[in-house]
């Protein structure tokens, strides 16, 4: 809200600068969010009068005019087609500057010499009018300093409102708390009741009554539309951001400003029968005075006739109900809407207006005979007219009722961590317009004016007492409190581990939507049907994700569209499987899920640029393990529908699925663009968090003994298959066993292959023997041949 410092302290003058001014409205809690000057920078202009104004010479669209400083007369040249004898101007004598550095000198224009300059609103930065020059009131002084004349020593105070301090809407409202925050009283505006002096009303009935509490209505008659608003109410109106239209409309706003209370008036001529407050009914349809035709809404209340809808309520007015030049008699309409029932309304119109930005917050529901007193003294004083009565139509049940809110002492110290003294509690909730109905030294039992609709519970009171006291002087204290360690479980590692390791391999932590495209969603895992979201940001975020696959390879399709061939990514979350309408059912497990591609080195001179693989992904991911001693993973063939059929795998922990990895796949990789191998794998979170306590084991004094073994096995047996046999059949004493070969091809039966193993016993009270490892090697070949078939190869 924007609003003048001089009619600010019109209502309340506390003897502080205008910068602690807005420091102090700043700190309440009311943020200023700039100030600015209310005219442009200049000097030497004074009150002129016009004199005489004859016809140039030499040029048709010029006049010479006599213009008159109330000393002495100075002939000025003039274009304005305003410009005629009898009235007062804005007049740039000699000397005068305008702006930054345009000084008014003598001139000559065709052959007439020119004494100063009849100045436009425009050329004195007061608004963008250039069509003519300013004309004054018959009672400016004439001589007197233009800047003073208009009080243009002023600035504009823009205060941005939180949405719950809709109280402060106004002048008032701001008056209000800066005489709290200064103790200083506030001057409000006398409001003297219209004298009545004709009998005319018009009927009004209320059939939105719960949206619609409170509605007065008042006829005055016989009004001059064409009268000129008061510059001093131009000048109010323009410094709060407002443009004046015509007196009626603008005692209107004016009103609002002052007050707080938007307003209407309706040419009453343009009304049929009653005036009805009403929801609209589809397929209604409404032209508003900016023009646009707008179709209704069955949830949109209205004002309307017997006929057709005069207004959308609390929004904005129709046009063809709306005062105009040849309008006689007005009706006044003062409302109270319940916010609930606009909330939200002029958006989904396209619209925003003072009025709909007011009642959406809340109006004060008592103010509305005192703004319709208001603004029919300021029709008649302006415009003129003979004034009605006021038609009331109230429903109390449906009017806010005032909340009683009791403020413990214990609370209020206990939370400002000071004590502050009872009267100056009481001082500062009285004059914030609380009622006191009982205080004792333990609380004050309060109950909160009708213009705020903020205050409902206790903590709102000390909120109050607190920015009134001063943030900056409650005392700054560190928080203390009992802080009870929960011990960490060493059977369970810690995330940021496991984060740690997957860093020390080179990745990156990603962090990714939770709700992906549903198309890609698609891709990847066909057949599970995602959870939609109910209100998508956007049509490509429409479900929760199944995994956090799809949104790491977006991620890496980001960076290779900017030419990053190499990239190793992680996330850790959750992913979404089952039904919103069953949540019990809702699988939401957290996952562990990472990213390779391009070279497995960075660029350097002294290697190669070999490009990862199935076993670089496959070591990343043992490395997770690494921390379970007794959890080792196993691997089978994966039929995951997103990852390559013969370069990936399934992950087992003592025989439990608990993930996947391996190559994309390249029909998926091809219909996103992918350009190279992509390697990703997507691990339970709880399976890699298991740790294995460690036991301490003493270090053997005598040597290792190994013993290398080739064998010739079927292609589908699995070494993981060859080790099982190999750790159960070899004894206590075996250490250790490698895979450091594995070969297919020339000399070797087609559907064998050769896997070479290297074995190492190890004893911890004595060196073992050949016989002893001997015989380990012909138990572990025999159990071998007997379970698996393999033989040693020759």
């Amino acid at each position: 809200m924007k609003v003048s410092e001089n009619w600010l302290r019109e209502w309340v003058n506390p003897s502080i600068s205008s910068d602690d001014l807005v420091a102090q409205i700043t700190l309440a809690g009311l943020e200023v969010d700039e100030v600015l000057p209310v005219a442009s920078a200049f000097s030497g202009v004074v009150v002129g009068e016009i004199i005489s104004a004859e016809p140039h010479p030499n040029a048709d669209k010029l006049q010479v005019c006599q213009v008159s400083d109330g000393i002495e007369a100075f002939q000025v040249v003039c274009g304005a087609p305003n410009a005629r004898a009898g009235i007062k101007i804005s007049f740039a004598k000699i000397g005068a500057v305008l702006g930054a550095d345009f000084k008014i000198k003598k001139a000559k224009l065709r052959q007439v010499e020119s004494f100063g300059m009849l100045c436009s609103a425009s050329e004195l930065g007061l608004s963008d009018d250039h069509d003519g020059i300013m004309e004054l009131p018959s009672s400016a002084k004439v001589g007197e300093d233009f800047r003073a004349f208009l009080g243009l020593d002023d600035q504009i105070i823009d205060v941005d409102l939180t949405p719950n301090r809709s109280d402060c809407l106004s002048v008032a409202g701001l008056a209000r708390e800066v005489g709290v925050l200064n103790k200083t009283d506030v001057t409000p505006v006398n409001v003297i009741p219209a004298q009545v002096v004709i009998d005319d009303t018009f009927s009004v009935r209320v059939d939105a009554a719960d949206a619609c509490p409170r509605y007065l209505g008042r006829v005055v008659r016989g009004v001059d539309v064409s009268a000129q608003t008061p510059l001093w109410m131009v000048e109010k109106l323009r410094r709060s951001g407002i443009r004046s239209i015509d007196p009626i409309v603008d005692i209107t706003n004016f009103v609002m400003l002052e007050l707080g209370q938007p307003m209407h008036a309706f040419d009453l001529a343009n009304l049929s029968g009653s005036v009805v407050v009403r929801m609209a009914t589809a397929g209604e349809k409404i032209t508003l005075l900016d023009g646009q035709e707008i179709a209704l809404r069955e949830d949109t209340l209205l004002i309307a006739d017997e006929k057709t809808p005069l207004a959308i309520a609390g929004v904005m007015g129709g046009k063809g109900s709306g005062v105009n030049g040849e309008t006689k008699d007005i009706f006044l309409e003062s409302a109270f809407f319940t916010p609930l029932a606009l909330a939200g309304k002029a958006r989904s119109y396209g619209l925003h207006t003072d009025s709909s930005h007011r009642f959406e917050r809340g109006v004060d529901a008592t103010l509305q005979e005192k703004a319709i007193e208001r603004a029919t003294a300021l029709v008649v004083e302006i415009a003129g007219g003979q004034v009605g009565p006021i038609t009331h139509t109230v429903n109390k049940a449906s009017l806010p009722e005032a909340a009683v809110v009791t403020l413990r002492r214990k609370k209020l110290d206990q939370y400002l961590a000071m004590s502050i003294d009872k009267d100056l509690v009481t001082d500062i909730l009285t004059r914030l317009g609380l009622e006191m109905i009982e205080v004792t030294d333990e609380a004050w039992l309060t109950k909160a004016p009708s213009h705020r609709f903020d205050i409902a519970i206790e903590a709102d009171l000390i909120e109050e007492v607190a920015r009134i006291y001063g943030y900056d002087n409650l005392p700054s204290s560190m928080p203390q409190a009992a802080v009870n360690f929960t011990p960490l479980s060493e059977t369970k590692a810690q995330i940021q581990v496991l984060r740690s390791i997957l860093v020390s391999q080179g990745y990156q932590e990603a962090v990714t939507y939770s709700f992906i495209d549903p198309v890609l969603s698609k891709q990847f895992l066909p057949e599970i049907e995602p959870v939609p979201l109910a209100n998508p940001i956007s049509a490509d975020m429409g479900v929760m994700r199944p995994s956090l696959v799809p949104g790491l390879v977006r991620a890496y399709l980001h960076n290779q569209n900017r030419q990053q061939s190499r990239v190793r990514l992680f996330e850790t979350g959750r992913r979404f499987i089952g039904s919103v309408d069953a949540l019990d059912k809702l699988d939401q497990q957290q996952q562990i899920s990472g990213l390779i591609a391009g070279s497995r080195d960075a660029e350097a001179w002294y290697h190669n640029s070999e490009k990862v693989d199935f076993y670089d992904l496959k070591a990343h991911v043992e490395a997770l393990f690494a921390l379970n001693d007794g959890g080792k993973p196993s691997y089978e063939p994966s039929n995951c529908v997103f990852l390559h059929p013969g370069r990936s795998a399934d992950i087992f922990v003592e025989g439990k699925f608990v993930g996947v990895m391996g190559e994309l796949h390249p029909q998926l990789s091809k219909e996103l663009g992918i350009n190279q191998p992509l390697y990703v794998f997507d691990i339970a979170l709880s399976a890699v968090l298991q740790a294995s306590l460690p036991e301490y084991k003493a270090v053997s004094k005598f040597p290792e003994v190994r013993r290398d073994l080739a064998l010739l096995v079927d292609r589908a047996v699995a070494v993981s298959e060859l080790e099982k046999v190999i750790l159960s059949s070899a004894g206590d004493a075996l250490k250790s066993v490698l895979v450091f070969d594995v070969y297919q091809g020339q000399g070797i039966d087609e559907t064998k292959k050769s896997v070479a193993l290297g074995l190492t016993w190890q004893h911890p009270s004595h060196t073992l023997s050949d016989e002893e490892v001997n015989n380990s090697v012909e138990q572990t070949v025999a159990a071998l041949f007997d379970q698996l078939g393999a033989v040693v190869r020759g």
